[in-house]
């Protein structure tokens, strides 16, 4: 086997921007206050409508100012900062316009509900000239790092498969919004996976889609999904996702794989399982040697999807901002192609299938 060197290292500013967050929510409690206290990066001031949620937060993390909402966290931010807009989607567009122009922002994903709202948030940031970049984390998570640098080094050769395969169950009342919103279960959580995979195989073609819902919880639009991503005849990619297993632990599944000429790996993203307690991830790969049966191996890692992805979205975007990188990974522009994405699975699933004929 080759000599490869696995990095799950997120990238990280040589000089860190203060952080300040709209909305404290749930996401920013369990993952961007936890990540940003890993990372060392400061948060100069947290907003929220509940300002009682945003005091909390402050007094646990040790953050200064307290707003009541966004206008008034940018008339007290720091001059040179990261905006972090943690909203729901729906919300993004009321809170932008009160960004100052030319400003570094973050913005929590999905880009909006749907392609209208993303083509609004794209052109607004346009005009604004904001660096913005959005939450597309699951890129930066500590076993998909290790992947995608295992990967780009030929370690298991030209990949002609990759699926994601999530079947858990998951407690979606912690998020009351869910339940008003016509579309779920893609843009709120398939999309990472759709996202993923064009980061590492690029757009795909077409895209076959049906998302449907769960009786365990019938208040939402939908709840599982299948996607069937086209990359010509020589890749398979497929999504598939239910979340309303609820039977244990025993058969829950939560896992990204790769399969390529050379050899496979198969990680899991535990935080799904027994959310949002989580179980640990994995990482286990298997590269073939000739005349050798096929051997797994483990690849111990350092972190997880929550909170260490969130380490590197933020701090991809600084160093963007600062000039120590030339690359945004999830920039406005390129998350605007998952929305597309996302746009054209919802197209399929209304289409419906090709019926069959009966004779």
């Amino acid at each position: 086997m080759m000599e490869l060197k696995i990095s799950q290292s997120p990238p990280l500013p040589k000089v860190p921007l203060p952080i300040t967050i709209i909305g404290a929510g749930g996401i920013v409690k369990d993952a961007h206050l936890p990540a940003y206290r890993k990372a060392g990066f400061p948060v100069a001031a947290i907003c929220d409508p509940r300002v009682e949620r945003a005091r909390a937060l402050a007094s646990e993390y040790g953050i200064e100012t307290v707003c009541r909402n966004a206008a008034e966290a940018v008339r007290r931010s720091p001059a040179k900062g990261v905006f972090d807009i943690a909203v729901p989607p729906a919300s993004i567009l009321e809170v932008l316009p009160a960004i100052p122009d030319g400003a570094t922002v973050l913005i929590q994903k999905p880009m909006g509900m749907n392609i209208a709202e993303a083509a609004a948030i794209r052109g607004l940031c346009r005009r604004k000239r904001l660096t913005a970049a959005v939450n597309f984390q699951l890129r930066f998570a500590p076993n998909i790092l290790a992947a995608r640098s295992f990967i780009a080094q030929g370690g298991i050769g030209a990949v002609h498969d990759m699926e994601v395969r999530v079947t858990v169950s998951t407690p979606w009342h912690l998020w009351p919004f869910l339940e008003d919103l016509p579309r779920m279960e893609i843009p709120l959580h398939s999309i990472h996976y759709l996202d993923l995979m064009r980061s590492f195989l690029g757009d795909p073609r077409a895209v076959w889609a049906r998302t449907v819902k769960h009786p365990s919880v019938p208040k939402l639009a939908s709840a599982c999904s299948n996607i069937i991503l086209d990359y010509g005849p020589m890749l398979r990619a497929n999504v598939t996702t239910s979340h309303g297993h609820i039977y244990g632990l025993r058969h829950q599944e939560s896992y990204v794989k790769w399969e390529g000429s050379k050899g496979a790996i198969k990680t899991r993203l535990g935080v799904l399982m027994d959310y949002p307690k989580g179980v640990p991830d994995e990482f286990e790969y298997c590269i073939l040697e000739p005349g050798q049966p096929p051997q797994w191996q483990s690849l111990s890692l350092q972190g997880s999807w929550f909170p260490d992805a969130f380490i590197g979205t933020m701090g991809s975007l600084m160093c963007y901002t600062e000039g120590s990188s030339n690359e945004l990974p999830t920039s406005v522009e390129d998350a605007y192609r998952t929305m597309e994405l996302v746009e054209a699975a919802y197209r399929s699933n209304d289409s419906g299938g090709t019926p069959v004929v009966h004779d």
